[in-house]
């Protein structure tokens, strides 16, 4: 059994919550501009060309990307052959509020979703934790901005409605979104489970490499489907029009009950920011 501090995942968390928030992956900086050379709508191609002199400038500065700097979701895959001496919990919270401090990034969590009174440290984190086999502790945070966040949806389809009524239920989320998550956005899709495990679905598949398909043929046909509707609906980079509306869509299934089929529609905006340390 392999003994892991918990002041270690206080440390990574702190390092992710400020790498996340200035970097922008390079799976997505790559797909950012292999659409922009792909765009031929002129306004398109300018707005696509600020995107990208804004990462490269939040790199060069060691500025957050955006002003939204998100509520922290953080993903925890322990493994069985792991004894973490402390509280795991408290452990990323401490992470959050230690990097988002040290980072001078926004605090936007407020302690009652009613009361609105601001945490002041952007706790609490998110937290997700999955038990996994081998002797490591992955970190994965996933700094989420609302305006994406808030623009996402949940529905107990009937079974009946099958793959079109997966599709309809995407495309339909999407179009109502319109300009609000900041497209070009990532779309991730959950199908199956129950109504909380779908949404869970959804936010993962958002952590899947821009590029990298499902690894089951039909979900990984239904995501390139879903790609070139989404893109076909000409929203376009921040809702100017053109033919990049999404970056990508990632598709995540589980098996559920007769009776149902959920579906989740997580929205992520261009800033689709993640980062992740094994320990």
């Amino acid at each position: 059994m392999r003994i892991v501090e918990a002041a270690l995942i206080t440390e990574a968390v702190k390092r992710l919550c400020i790498e996340a928030n200035r970097n922008l992956p390079q799976d997505v900086r790559e797909r950012i501009r292999e659409c922009r050379r792909n765009e031929t709508w002129p306004v398109a191609q300018d707005t696509l060309d600020k995107i990208i002199g804004n990462f490269e400038l939040a790199e060069k500065r060691r500025l957050p990307i955006c002003q939204d700097t998100g509520m922290a979701c953080v993903f925890l895959e322990i493994g069985t052959g792991v004894y973490i001496e402390g509280d795991v919990n408290e452990a990323v919270h401490e992470g959050v509020r230690q990097g988002y401090r040290e980072g001078y990034l926004r605090a936007s969590v407020v302690a009652d979703p009613l009361n609105r009174k601001n945490t002041a440290d952007n706790t609490p984190a998110l937290i997700t934790i999955d038990f996994v086999p081998g002797d490591k502790v992955a970190v994965t945070v996933a700094p989420k901005g609302f305006g994406s966040e808030n623009m996402s949806r949940t529905r107990m389809l009937s079974p009946s409605d099958g793959v079109k009524g997966v599709i309809d239920f995407v495309l339909d989320t999407v179009e109502k979104a319109g300009p609000n998550p900041c497209p070009p956005i990532v779309v991730g899709v959950g199908i199956g489970g129950s109504f909380d495990k779908v949404t869970l679905l959804a936010k993962k598949a958002l952590l899947r490499p821009l590029g990298k398909a499902n690894p089951d043929k039909y979900y990984a046909d239904l995501e390139s489907t879903l790609l070139e509707k989404i893109n076909a609906l000409g929203i376009g980079p921040q809702g100017f029009g053109g033919a990049t509306t999404a970056l990508a869509v990632a598709v995540e299934t589980m098996p559920t009950h007769i009776a149902a089929l959920p579906c989740a529609v997580n929205i992520n905006c261009h800033v689709s920011r993640h980062t992740k340390e094994v320990l």
